[in-house]
């Protein structure tokens, strides 16, 4: 479904969700940031301390792909809870960033390093 969804449909659908729960009152800036954060955590913790290969594993297991997935969609729902409260575009957003990470590391300086060990 991703690519039959666009971002201000997700928009219009969270804002509806929220205004017939009058959760307006409740999601301010820093709320819904602490909300992105939390969230973003608790998908965290999903791989903290695990292997490449346990990580893998994990989206083999329906259950645990699932939980994943649920975590992933509650911070998209954050985010796009602050973007609509705020009339953030999103798409503009992240390609003016996109561009600016293009000539931040470029492919002729950025390809094959190890970035681990090597200072940009």
């Amino acid at each position: 479904m991703d690519s039959k969804t666009n971002i201000q449909e997700l928009k219009d659908k969270i804002r509806i969700f929220c205004e017939v729960r009058d959760w307006d009152q409740y999601h301010d800036a820093k709320e819904l940031a602490i909300g992105v954060i939390t969230e973003a955590g608790e998908l965290l913790d999903h791989f903290r301390f695990k292997t490449s290969t346990q990580m893998e594993e994990l989206f083999s297991n329906s259950e645990k792909r699932s939980e994943i997935s649920e975590e992933m969609a509650d911070v998209l729902y954050f985010l796009l809870r602050l973007s609509q409260k705020y009339d953030i575009d999103l798409t503009t957003a992240l390609n003016k960033k996109m561009d600016k990470n293009e000539k931040r590391y470029p492919v002729e300086k950025i390809k094959g390093l190890n970035k681990k060990y090597t200072e940009l």
